[in-house]
């Protein structure tokens, strides 16, 4: 923009079917940082010169959702006690202590954590694992003999959006899924498709839900806590603010705990804070 020298992005309020904002032209949440080249993109976002860039991302938001909605008795106590989700999982499956547990274990675990909540099965665990096929299902079987909770949730939710035609997040919003309620509807591929983003829609559908209402309530009283801070961006689970050099940690004191309280899950929410000159050398601000 001529007037303000800076990039603008438009937000889309209705841009997705999981009731996520979507950005176009350009696309600013799509900026990749595990690339050499999106690493140097992001390097070109800079905070104008008395100022810092501050990211306040919710971790692992949609697993804490996932525990909230199954009230699996393990990924609540896991959460309550702030440990490791993907090391305890390991644990649990493997029937090691936590400390025992190998880099391969927790990677495996971390891929059935985040996998099943996207419709995951044996065949792409083995595939993104490098595991046999036998051993991702014979993973997936003792994950859930260990997680019942969660097996539940796939299997109701699974069974609701082919009884009723749709599935709804924590906020009561909704989706469609009119092929599921059909007997027979022909390509078994779109239905399998729709089953996976079906149990999916739930938990990241609430996860966007949370995060406007913590706008909301951040856009209610930040021009008058904080005048000269603003809000950048939206990344899905993260947002992205400018502010001065001396307001960063007014800024942490005040957005964390709106954040971490926007709605009120069986688990706590949790936020992590980075902050640095620009978007890619930003470092972790300490939870203390």
């Amino acid at each position: 923009n001529e007037e303000t020298g800076r990039v603008h992005t438009s937000f889309n309020q209705t841009g997705t079917v999981t009731g996520r904002l979507s950005s176009s032209e350009p696309n600013l949440q799509n900026i990749p940082i595990r690339t050499e080249v999106g690493r140097r993109v992001r390097r070109a976002f800079v905070a104008p010169s008395g100022c810092k860039l501050v990211t306040m991302d919710y971790s692992q938001i949609e697993l804490r959702i996932a525990a909230h909605i199954s009230e699996d008795e393990f990924l609540l106590r896991a959460f309550e006690r702030d440990e490791d989700i993907h090391m305890a999982t390991a644990a649990a499956v493997f029937n090691v202590a936590p400390a025992k547990v190998s880099s391969d274990q927790r990677r495996q675990a971390k891929a059935v954590n985040f996998g099943l909540l996207y419709g995951m099965g044996p065949f792409r665990l083995a595939s993104s694992t490098g595991i046999t096929l036998g051993e991702a299902e014979e993973f997936i079987d003792t994950y859930f003999a260990r997680l019942p909770g969660v097996k539940r949730y796939l299997d109701t939710t699974r069974e609701k959006a082919q009884r009723d035609g749709y599935v709804q997040t924590l906020q009561g919003r909704r989706r469609y899924f009119p092929l599921l309620r059909m007997a027979d509807s022909g390509d078994q591929n779109a239905r399998a498709r729709a089953e996976r983003e079906a149990i999916n829609a739930p938990i990241q559908g609430t996860a966007a839900d949370i995060i406007k209402l913590a706008m909301v309530e951040l856009g209610r009283h930040m021009p008058n806590r904080l005048a000269d801070v603003r809000i950048l961006l939206q990344v899905h689970d993260e947002l992205l603010f400018e502010c001065p050099d001396e307001d960063v940690k007014a800024l942490v004191e005040f957005a964390r705990p709106i954040m971490e309280s926007a709605f009120d899950l069986a688990v706590p929410l949790k936020v992590d804070v980075q902050v640095g000159q620009n978007w890619e050398q930003i470092k972790a601000l300490s939870s203390g």
